[in-house]
């Protein structure tokens, strides 16, 4: 059984990273999407709330996990029993940064592979900063976001 991670903060999910999900789901026998507690760093969402979001976001994917970890992605890899990390690539500045992290992954964990989804061309200039702003701002942002990020946003930020 082919087991693969997909770490990030999804603070909060976005459809960006529900596609990738999807798309995922498709190789790989199990998907565990890795939801990272980031210790002292502050986020919108504690993580209860962006792991409730992402699980009832994915519900219907019955190959998906949603988990958190704390330390190393690769750590949490291993403890899975992981075989391949997911990542999601958007522009340019992503592949650097990603190539950068892969690297480093690969010396940690040489048994780990990547696989890398290009974003969906909707989802090209998505990021959750940016959409956490318009968001604030009261923009739209219903084809972004599933219902129940847009109603977190919304009473969260209680502009929206």
């Amino acid at each position: 059984m082919t087991v693969a991670i997909y770490p990030g903060r999804f603070d909060p999910i976005t459809n960006g990273h529900i596609d990738v999900t999807r798309r995922a789901a498709k190789l790989f026998d199990k998907l565990i999407v890795a939801v990272y507690k980031i210790p002292g760093k502050p986020t919108l969402f504690n993580l209860e709330e962006r792991m409730a979001m992402a699980q009832q976001a994915l519900a219907i994917l019955p190959n998906v996990e949603v988990k958190s970890f704390e330390g190393l992605a690769v750590d949490f890899a291993r403890e899975a029993g992981a075989q391949v990390m997911v990542r999601g690539l958007r522009v340019s500045a992503d592949f650097e940064r990603e190539f950068d992290m892969a690297m480093m992954n690969k010396n940690l964990q040489p048994d780990l592979e990547l696989v890398c989804f290009m974003a969906s061309p909707d989802y090209q200039f998505l990021r959750s900063s940016l959409l956490k702003e318009v968001a604030k701002l009261g923009g739209n942002i219903h084809n972004l976001v599933p219902e129940n990020v847009a109603a977190a946003l919304r009473k969260k930020e209680g502009v929206y």
